[in-house]
């Protein structure tokens, strides 16, 4: 008999992309990424979504899962850096790369992708107050239903997305 097909492999691609000054000028301005998310992973709602946030929002979501995670190690966060040396952009960029380890680390590891604050962090674009009613189911939504919902709505442009090269 031939062998059984092989299950195909699960992939997650992560990438932060296009930081963006929000309120330029302004003593409240702050950068945010793009984060675009691709799987086939069955651990994923959405198979791919794209979402922006800050890195107040990455601190956050480090301090939740290390909190659930027992003595699963997290990975770390590109550093607070105040006094940085060099230029705004360098620094961004620095941040970026940064980000995007933390999260391909953060989304091979299967204890930490069982928290649902991962989720809604990478696929929708509620709120951190809002996530943690969500999960506290105090939200409006299920996890899952605001994924979707999030999904749905930006479904279009997650396509537009991937046709890039």
């Amino acid at each position: 008999a031939p062998p059984p097909p092989a299950a195909p492999q699960e992939l997650t691609t992560v990438r932060v992309q296009d930081p963006r000054v929000q309120n330029e000028g302004s003593w409240n301005s702050y950068v945010d990424y793009k984060i675009f998310l691709h799987t086939n992973s069955k651990a994923f709602t959405a198979k791919t979504s794209c979402v922006r946030r800050r890195y107040r929002e990455f601190v956050w979501l480090r301090r939740q899962l290390q909190k659930n995670a027992g003595l699963v190690p997290v990975p770390e966060l590109p550093g607070k850096s105040t006094f940085f040396v060099g230029s705004t952009d360098e620094f961004i960029e620095k941040r970026r790369q940064g980000l995007q380890q933390f999260l391909e680390k953060v989304v091979q590891n299967v204890v930490l992708l069982s928290d649902s604050r991962l989720h809604l962090f990478l696929q929708s674009q509620l709120s951190v107050p809002d996530i943690e009613a969500c999960v506290q189911g105090q939200g409006t939504q299920t996890v899952t239903q605001a994924i979707l919902h999030y999904a749905m709505s930006n479904c279009g442009w997650v396509q537009e997305e991937e046709g890039r090269p």
